[in-house]
């Protein structure tokens, strides 16, 4: 098959990087300027919004080939592209590491802190202490560059050599990278949002992200596949309305998963009632975080996931790119309702500074992404199931 690479997106790539730059910029101006924690720990939320939904989209991709899946190969390679734009994160990387000691209470003054908290800083410091942590994160970043290049060079490179051998390579290495994938976003997890509680702590918290993040990659690929929709020169216009259906269909399901984890952790907490463990929820779902919870509960809960049983929704790509917009904002005040509160325990303080920062990593991505993107094609021309993808139809 002959498809020309893709060469457009010029104009999201800058209106996306100018965007990107200046809500950069202005959480900088914050920082230097204003509150400097304040701008940190909004900074933070949309740091780990966005690498979530990129860390997502790798993990979807590995499954894909883990499943030997054929329905999504015309979806791949745009799934390929999100996780390129982790060499970013990287670099973005740069002011959670300067501003760790604003963050992270193991970092700060044990002297002023009570004294059971003290006790168990001292306990866990052999892990949390910013040596290790640094270390830690070079390992998370290496093995998510490494893994994210390998998937789509070896995509890419089929679309001139074909046949089968780049397929089995693509799916030994998605199978085998699952386990590792799992066990890094769970540990970064540990790492960049459960440890701003000097005391709580649930085995389940990096399953708790993934579930939101994951739901998130299927919410950017119904944006994205709806807003190129009948442009053959880019992943959307390959996309059939079957196409679009099975992505709502996991969208539902990972809903419904984002849910069970919510209520799982919840649950367990609150039987145990472990003193270290409960105060993390009393904070976060009575006074002036409640209305916070319950907006999670209904809008990336209850109201979705009644939405999506309906099959006509599902197959109309505007509704469903719609919805999937939507997801991603209440994906974003998840993780807002899980940092926060270690900076603001009474109640929410939105701000400026908290749009600026989602503008500037959600901007600075896309921009990333389109740019590379640019220059080969739009779908893996030459994967031999391309075909059965096209004529997809589930039953």
């Amino acid at each position: 098959m002959n498809v020309p690479a893709f060469t457009g997106g010029r104009r999201l790539a800058a209106i996306s990087g100018l965007a990107g730059a200046a809500g950069l910029l202005l959480t900088l101006a914050a920082a230097l300027f204003l509150d400097a924690r304040r701008a940190l720990f909004s900074y933070l939320v949309a740091y780990c919004w966005g690498l979530g939904i990129v860390l997502g989209a790798l993990i979807l991709l590995a499954v894909f080939h883990a499943a030997s899946a054929k329905w999504p190969v015309v979806l791949r390679r745009f799934v390929e592209s999100v996780p390129l734009s982790l060499p970013l994160y990287v670099l973005g990387f740069v002011p959670i590491a300067l501003g760790a000691g604003r963050l992270f209470p193991w970092l700060g003054d044990l002297g002023a802190l009570p004294r059971e908290t003290r006790e168990a800083l001292v306990h866990r410091a052999p892990y949390l202490n910013l040596r290790a942590f640094l270390l830690r994160a070079a390992v998370y970043f290496f093995c998510w560059i490494l893994i994210s290049h390998l998937l789509r060079a070896w995509s890419v490179r089929q679309d001139t050599e074909g046949g089968t051998v780049l397929t089995r390579w693509q799916r030994r290495l998605g199978a085998g990278a699952l386990p590792l994938l799992a066990l890094t976003m769970s540990f970064a997890s540990f790492d960049w949002m459960m440890s701003l509680d000097a005391k709580f702590y649930s085995t389940i918290f990096g399953l708790y992200w993934f579930a939101g993040s994951f739901m998130g990659a299927f919410a950017v690929i119904a944006v994205a596949g709806a807003a190129t929709r009948g442009d053959r020169t880019q992943f959307g216009g390959w996309m059939t309305i079957d196409h679009f259906h099975s992505v709502g269909k996991f969208m539902l399901a990972f809903v419904a998963f984002w849910a069970y984890m919510a209520f799982s952790q919840l649950l367990l907490v609150w039987i145990a009632n472990i003193p270290e463990e409960v105060p993390w929820y009393v904070t976060r779902i009575y006074h002036g975080w409640a209305p916070v919870f319950a907006l999670l509960a209904i809008g990336k809960f209850g109201v979705p996931f009644f939405l999506l049983l309906s099959r006509d929704l599902k197959r109309n790509p505007a509704l469903l790119a719609g919805l999937a917009g939507w997801l991603l904002v209440v994906q974003w005040v998840d993780v807002y309702w899980v940092v926060m509160p270690q900076l603001f325990p009474e109640a929410p303080r939105f701000s400026a500074v908290d749009v600026a920062a989602l503008v500037g990593v959600a901007g600075a991505t896309v921009a990333f992404t389109v740019w590379r993107m640019r220059g080969v094609a739009p779908v893996p021309v030459n994967d031999p199931y391309l075909h059965d993808s096209l004529a997809y139809e589930p039953r």
